[in-house]
C-alpha cells in the first residue's frame, strides 16, 4: 500500500539546515555537511537516494521550493535523489504562487495555497499506488507530523553538532514512533519509522 513518507536529512542535534538558511544558502551556514551522505558513494547512502528517487509525487514547502528553484538549484542531470534526477511530480505548499519557476521545464510542479493537507492529497491523486514523499523543509514535514499525514518518518542523520539553525522537532507533540528499518554509513545512519 502506498505511503506518506517524511523523508529528510537532520544533524544528530535535530538541524535540518544551519543558521542564516535562504533562496541563495539553501542549507544555511554550514548546512551542506548535514547533507554531505548524498554524494558520499557509500552503499547505504546509494540505496537511500535509490528510495527516494522512487517517489510517485514530492510534497515540499515554498522556502525550499525557493531554493532548488534558484540559478544554483535543482538542473538538468542533479535534481530530485540527487544525480537520480528523478522527476515526480512536485507540490509545493505555498501561500502565493510565484511567477513562471524555472525549473518548471524540467518538473510538473503545481502551486497548493489551501494547506498541507491539500498537498498531500493532491500529490497521492497524482501518484496512484505510489508512495508520496514529503521532502521537506523541517516546517513542513513537521506541519505533516503534527497533523497525523505521515505513514514513515525517514530520517537520513548525519554526524555533525549543528549547534543551531533550523530544528525539526521544535514544538511537536509526543509521538510513539516504530522503528523498522536502518542502513549505516560512515556519512549518515538512515532510520525509518512507521508513525503509530
Amino acid at each position: 500500500m502506498a505511503k506518506v513518507i517524511g523523508d529528510i536529512s537532520v544533524s544528530i542535534d535535530g538541524f535540518v539546515a544551519g543558521p542564516d538558511a535562504g533562496p541563495h544558502a539553501g542549507l544555511g551556514s554550514g548546512g551542506e555537511q548535514i547533507h554531505a551522505w548524498v554524494f558520499a558513494g557509500e552503499e547505504a547512502d546509494q540505496r537511500a537516494l535509490d528510495r527516494a528517487a522512487e517517489a510517485g509525487a514530492v510534497v515540499m514547502g515554498r522556502n525550499v521550493f525557493d531554493v532548488v528553484n534558484a540559478p544554483d538549484g535543482w538542473k538538468e542531470g542533479m535534481g530530485y535523489g540527487a544525480d537520480r534526477d528523478a522527476r515526480p511530480p512536485l507540490f509545493v505548499v505555498t501561500s502565493t504562487q510565484p511567477d513562471t519557476p524555472r525549473i518548471a521545464s524540467l518538473y510538473e510542479v503545481t502551486f497548493v495555497t489551501t494547506g498541507l493537507q491539500a498537498a498531500v492529497d493532491q500529490a497521492r491523486a497524482a501518484a496512484p499506488g505510489r508512495d508520496v514523499y514529503v521532502m521537506g523543509g523541517g516546517a513542513t514535514v513537521r506541519g505533516c507530523l503534527e497533523a497525523g499525514l505521515l505513514d514513515q518518518l525517514r530520517l537520513h542523520l548525519s554526524p555533525i553538532i549543528m549547534g543551531a539553525g533550523i530544528p525539526l522537532f521544535d514544538g511537536v507533540s509526543p509521538r510513539q514512533l516504530k522503528q523498522v528499518d536502518i542502513g549505516v554509513s560512515t556519512s549518515a545512519v538512515h532510520i525509518t519509522y512507521d508513525v503509530l
